[in-house]
């Protein structure tokens, strides 16, 4: 078979996959919160709070995942973690005491680390195909249709079946859908790649990839630490805003608006992905970096600025969008770029483990902070927390200046 069929197989078959997860086991959430907290008895705040602490579990587990990539094949783990989702969301559906429930939402998100992003990107790298950065980028515009998909379908089965049958509904796509899918792609696809020595939690620059590099070591550590600094804290913003998108154009007053504005941020995700296939390659995974990371800071401050204009939420929605595609892309191929493959599992893992875990306290961070002042304030709070985010890459680039410039 060609390699260009290879490709474009595994692509469409982890594109389909991405837009399962992402909408059963990401943006559903948001969008059944309060009628889950209700049920309960409980306030929005608590169920982001439940979110909060399971996105938490998931993001510990990540670097032992990424190890696991690397040793077993990502394409075997995302088999198991469809598997294991789709169980645990049919318990969930099932249960009815509070903690229990929290468990449950745990356990989601614990095994939702094997089957998304970051294990989707590991078993394009492990495919010995090639081309894996215009895989991750095709891969990102097929899997951008999630929200526009998932966001309305779920206000829809909600209000006619109720969250709990709503979650029964996406227990079958893991299971009937992704797990097969998954499998398949284990049994055709599945390169497991060599393991790589981690001293100090902070992993080395590949020596093979990057033997002439004339940066010390000091400079490669820190050149790792502010790369996933600078991507987790700006997933903080982007968490909070996606977990609460919505409920937050909600109350700013859009109204009735709310869920057709939020439907823009999907289109405008695939919109951005499809530019930088075309005109990607006139740039570096580094500049598409700040470029992503300043559109997201920018439309909530357009947002917190002009609420309850329909037009800027509008402008909000799309630059999230456009941010929120762009950085799903840059956060698999930059590290490619700069570390290699060797070990990519291994490291997309402690970064996206220490990503989740940022991430993870923004849902009930923005809700909590959203009852005790305002929406507006909050929003506010949330753009400054991604502009320290973009300011992390202010070292990157000074790092991998200084690399080009002794390599010239």
């Amino acid at each position: 078979m060609p390699k260009l069929s290879r490709s474009a197989i595994l692509v469409a078959c982890l594109g389909l996959t991405q837009i399962a997860g992402y909408g059963s086991i990401y943006y559903s959430f948001s969008i059944l919160a309060g009628d889950i907290a209700q049920e309960f008895g409980n306030t929005s705040s608590w169920f982001f709070f439940i979110l909060s602490v399971s996105f938490i579990a998931g993001g510990l587990v990540m670097p032992f995942a990424g190890r696991l990539f690397d040793r077993f094949g990502s394409a075997r783990l995302m088999a198991a973690g469809s598997l294991l989702c789709g169980i645990f969301l049919l318990l969930t559906a099932s249960t009815h005491h509070p903690w229990s429930f929290a468990l449950g939402m745990c356990l989601i998100q614990i095994f939702s680390g094997f089957v998304l992003y970051d294990s989707a990107f590991t078993t394009i790298v492990q495919s010995g195909i090639g081309g894996s950065q215009n895989m991750i980028m095709f891969l990102t515009l097929l899997a951008g249709f999630a929200s526009s998909l998932f966001w309305p379908l779920t206000s829809w089965l909600d209000g006619l079946i109720g969250w709990r049958w709503t979650f029964v509904l996406y227990a079958g796509l893991n299971l009937l859908v992704c797990f097969p899918v998954h499998y398949w792609i284990s049994r055709n696809f599945s390169r497991p790649g060599p393991p790589v020595h981690m001293p100090h939690v902070v992993p080395k620059i590949d020596e093979q990839a990057n033997a002439h590099d004339p940066i010390d070591a000091a400079a490669s550590r820190r050149l790792m630490i502010m790369v996933t600094a600078g991507f987790a804290i700006s997933g903080v913003t982007l968490s909070a805003v996606l977990s609460q998108m919505v409920p937050m154009l909600q109350a700013l007053g859009m109204g009735s608006m709310s869920l057709l504005v939020s439907t823009l941020f999907g289109p405008s995700q695939v919109a951005m992905r499809g530019i930088q296939i075309f005109f990607g390659k006139y740039s570096t995974p580094l500049a598409m970096t700040i470029f992503s990371l300043t559109l997201l800071p920018l439309g909530l401050a357009i947002l917190a600025a002009t609420a309850p204009s329909i037009t800027g939420a509008i402008i909000f929605a799309v630059l999230v969008g456009l941010a929120s595609g762009l950085k799903s892309i840059v956060q698999g191929t930059l590290p490619l770029a700069v570390f290699g493959r060797r070990g990519y599992g291994s490291r997309i893992g402690i970064m996206s483990g220490v990503r989740y875990v940022m991430a993870a306290v923004a849902p009930f961070a923005f809700s909590w902070f959203s009852e005790v002042t305002s929406t507006r304030i909050s929003a506010i709070t949330f753009t400054a927390i991604g502009v320290i985010g973009l300011a992390c890459f202010a070292d990157v680039i000074t790092i991998m200046r200084r690399r080009s410039l002794t390599k010239v």
